[in-house]
């Protein structure tokens, strides 16, 4: 069936995003952690490839909903498709700008981060391969763990902002570079907040339920 075939094509591109763009976010966290230009200069560069892909998916996915008309199953997930899709080019955007932000810290003095970069960079991509993994294999468990971790992040978030402030009182020379960390963990806080967005499209397509704004997936 044509239909069914061009629905796998869409999801197998949507899962060669999903592997660039969790590629991306490891490698930001990596330049920003070995203070390295070249290597933050090559997520900058890729970030138009995941912008060309976002845009080729989603056409393709209007096109699909235009020429056959699915419903039911097939229409769930081109619309689960369209709307991870998105989720991704922006989470690949955040990665780009948590890069820039390497970039800005290599041409000033090493400070040492005013949090537990580590702890926090390690979760959110952690939630961003499960939900990738959740993805593939459909796996509605996983996903809705992924939804419970988000909290975790949200509270890493928040405490860094009394961090950040103690040290700029305690190192008021360094406070172009603390608020850089703290742009850093903002995104961070909301790539995790767009994996959240994406494991909740996941359960959206196996199960056919919005649980988006809901306190206790279940």
């Amino acid at each position: 069936m044509i239909l069914h075939r061009q629905i796998q094509k869409i999801k197998k591109r949507l899962l060669a995003i999903g592997a660039i763009v969790e590629e991306q976010v490891d490698l930001a966290v990596k330049s920003i952690v070995s203070r390295d230009k070249a290597l933050a200069q090559r997520v900058i560069d890729r970030d138009v490839e995941i912008d060309l892909m976002e845009v080729d998916l989603e056409e393709e996915c209007l096109n699909v909903l235009a020429l056959h008309q699915p419903m039911a199953v097939d229409l769930r997930i081109i619309i689960a498709v369209m709307k991870i899709n998105n989720d991704l080019e922006r989470i690949g955007d955040l990665a780009v700008d948590a890069t820039e932000r390497a970039v800005v810290l290599i041409e000033q003095d090493p400070v040492e981060f005013p949090f537990d970069f580590n702890a926090m960079s390690q979760a959110v991509q952690k939630m961003l391969r499960q939900c990738l993994d959740a993805l593939i294999n459909l796996d509605r468990d996983l996903a809705v763990k992924v939804c419970s971790s988000d909290d975790a992040v949200d509270a890493m978030h928040a405490s860094v902002f009394s961090k950040v402030a103690k040290e700029v009182i305690r190192q008021p020379e360094h406070v172009d570079q603390l608020l850089t960390y703290l742009s850093v963990s903002r995104y961070l806080e909301r790539i995790a907040d767009h994996t959240t967005n994406i494991a909740e499209d996941v359960i959206y397509l196996i199960k056919g339920n919005i649980v988006r704004h809901q306190d206790d997936i279940v």
